[in-house]
């Protein structure tokens, strides 16, 4: 494949939305395929750096297991690694983890940009605003998991036998924490995603309204199956600002109706014109002034 072959599979169609914003089947997946191929080039950069602060990244990792042994004194635990390549694996997966976290602004963008051509032309202002939003969504559900990880570590290393020794796998105590992480990032958007369903008129905040129950207690179960620690404060943690940011979208939801509704004129749906603002019109007011 030549050089302009490469640089292609990086860019998107041009001028492949029509001016009634349909785009054809091939080149969403065209599309979908550079969005890709540049979400993945950023984050195999992220990985080459993030190798060059594998100490200060090992240690990070590490503080939420020192810090939940030091509240077990009578508990015996050594963590060790196994295996020939096992170091060398587990450095690969903290810089592929780290890369993931650090970058999630732009590949959290390439998945809006992707949508952003379905949206009507007053729906796509909210684009800043998704790339405010959804970057930071994400790194504080990872800042919350980060900070319960110590107190799960505690409640499931706190079960060993008196008299026993538990040998915790670094590869796996590194997998159960990358779980954790990213199952609280990954929620802190869900709400960010109803917004998405609602701007593109698949979720209604009245139908959000009228599901909330079910929704709340969606969302405690989802948090009690999701979390990998069986301890409560780690559900709660993950359930309670989950919650919060529901009621905040259901919010958001309903001023976007209203707006909806306020566009329309005379049952007329948000990309059709009303006859009042047609050329013809305004131009046959000009001829009687």
């Amino acid at each position: 494949m030549s050089v302009a072959g490469v640089i292609g599979l990086f860019r998107a169609p041009t001028n492949a939305v029509s001016d009634d914003g349909r785009m054809a089947l091939v080149d969403h997946l065209r599309e979908l395929r550079a969005r890709l191929m540049r979400s993945v080039l950023v984050l195999l950069i992220a990985v080459i750096v993030a190798l060059f602060f594998y100490d200060q990244l090992l240690a990070l990792v590490f503080d939420p297991y020192k810090e939940a042994i030091a509240k077990l004194p009578d508990t015996k635990t050594i963590p060790t690694i196994g295996g020939v390549g096992g170091p060398l694996l587990l450095q690969l997966k903290l810089a592929g983890l780290t890369a993931v976290v650090v970058t999630c602004p732009y590949w959290l963008y390439q998945i809006w940009a992707f949508i952003l051509p379905g949206l009507h032309p007053h729906e796509k202002r909210w684009t800043r605003i998704f790339v405010a939003i959804a970057g930071p969504l994400f790194l504080a559900g990872v800042g919350v998991g980060y900070y319960v990880l110590p107190k799960g570590l505690q409640v499931l290393i706190g079960f060993t036998p008196a008299g026993l020794t538990n040998l915790v796998e670094f590869s796996e105590y590194f997998s159960f924490m990358t779980r954790m992480l990213l199952v609280f990032g990954v929620a802190f958007e869900i709400p960010l995603f109803v917004v998405l369903l609602n701007l593109a008129g698949i979720v209604s905040g009245r139908a959000l309204a009228q599901h909330r129950p079910w929704i709340v207690i969606g969302t405690f179960v989802f948090a009690a199956v999701a979390t990998p620690s069986t301890d409560p404060f780690s559900m709660l943690m993950l359930a309670l600002p989950m919650t919060v940011l529901f009621l905040v979208s259901e919010v958001i939801a309903r001023v976007v109706d209203r707006r909806r509704h306020r566009r329309s004129f005379n049952g007329l749906d948000d990309d059709e014109v009303s006859p009042i603002d047609g050329p013809d019109v305004v131009g046959r007011y000009d001829d009687e002034d």
